[in-house]
């Protein structure tokens, strides 16, 4: 779009951090500021009322990726804009084989910080969604993810083993060690899928920087991911099918879906647990594949419903998310990635699933 963006006035109660709310904002030039225009651009305003936050968060998305894949450019487009009615305006793709760039040259779609394809070991992943390689040429898939990434890379930590008919990690300790610090030369962040618990420690100490799903972690290893500093972003809303799957497996990989009923039935308390022990927790809804987008409210509330308390919960998607990956939010001459909302979100997150307004890029798209 290259016509100018109008000028708003957003007034109410503007959540410019946890404990930051101020009475007003406007957008001029498609930009925060907390100025009163003058001149020409004082006239011709439009007033939006209501409870604002920062353009929300989903760290774990995949747009682009489809049950068997990638997916067609419109496909692609419609998940875009689904996330955005969800008032999801930044997403970090966790891993999607379709090239996404396009999006960037669209105001009105959700800005996107990619990680490139997934990294898995051969016939250890999803069809169709990874490269699949064996452990001595994961350096230099890494370096080529990293480069074609936002700073981010996606390796497959573990997944089902059919001789041992249960999760497994995938790659050795020195095959990790040596990836990891091939994408921090290059200036990229690594995060890796992982459900169960026998893969975390060699990330961790590998010098891992986050870790999707993290559902099998355990008192043994809560306090290492402190130690080192390691997020998560759990998927609850991802964990929840695991019932599902673990039927689906069941007669032939017994074993497995033991073990992912398991990993269910603590989501919570493993989530809690790292939450009281310092870990850094952000919202991810997995979408993408076979989940559907648009469950950013979802999430937030799984997050409180495992105990995490809603003011961190909402920090998790919004003011917390977006400094973890380096965006602004609410700032003086940001971008105005925002959303609008009828109550205080602090009070109820389920206010979430009702934007009243989203403005992305200062204009007015819901």
């Amino acid at each position: 779009m290259s016509d100018q963006p109008p000028v708003l006035h957003v007034r109410g109660r503007v959540l410019v951090a946890p404990d930051d709310a101020r009475d007003e904002l406007w957008v001029v030039d498609g930009k925060v500021t907390y100025d009163r225009p003058r001149g020409d651009a004082a006239k011709d305003v439009r007033t939006i009322d209501g409870w604002v936050l920062p353009g929300l968060v989903d760290a774990h998305c995949h747009v682009g990726l489809g049950p068997h894949g990638g997916v067609p450019r419109d496909v692609a487009e419609k998940q875009a804009l689904t996330d955005r009615g969800a008032g999801t305006l930044l997403v970090r793709d966790a891993g999607s084989p379709s090239d996404t760039r396009w999006v960037d040259d669209r105001d009105d779609l959700p800005k996107i910080i990619r990680a490139g394809r997934h990294i898995a070991r051969t016939r250890r992943y999803i069809r169709g969604y990874a490269h699949e390689i064996e452990p001595e040429d994961l350096v230099a898939y890494v370096a080529r993810e990293a480069r074609r990434g936002d700073g981010w890379v996606k390796l497959v930590g573990d997944w089902i083993d059919r001789g041992t008919g249960d999760l497994s990690a995938c790659w050795p300790r020195d095959a990790v060690e040596a990836a990891i610090a091939e994408a921090h030369r290059l200036g990229a962040r690594v995060t890796a899928h992982c459900f169960a618990e026998d893969s975390l420690r060699d990330l961790v100490e590998a010098g891992i920087d986050c870790v999707e799903h993290a559902t099998g972690l355990t008192e043994d290893t809560v306090p290492l991911f402190a130690e080192h500093g390691v997020a998560i972003v759990p998927t609850l809303v991802n964990i929840a099918t695991f019932p599902d799957l673990a039927a689906g497996g069941e007669a032939k990989f017994p074993r497995w879906s033991a073990h992912m009923r398991r990993l269910h039935a603590r989501r919570y308390d493993t989530v809690r647990a790292a939450y009281d022990a310092g870990i850094q927790v952000y919202v991810g809804t997995d979408a993408g594949g076979t989940l559907a987008h648009g469950l950013v409210a979802d999430e937030v509330a799984e997050l409180v419903s495992a105990g995490i308390p809603p003011v961190e919960a909402l920090s998790a998607t919004a003011w917390g998310a977006r400094r973890w990956l380096g965006r602004p939010g609410l700032d003086e001459g940001a971008p105005a990635d925002l959303v609008v909302y009828e109550e205080d979100p602090r009070a109820d997150v389920r206010v979430l699933a009702a934007p009243r307004r989203i403005v992305l890029n200062g204009r007015v798209v819901g």
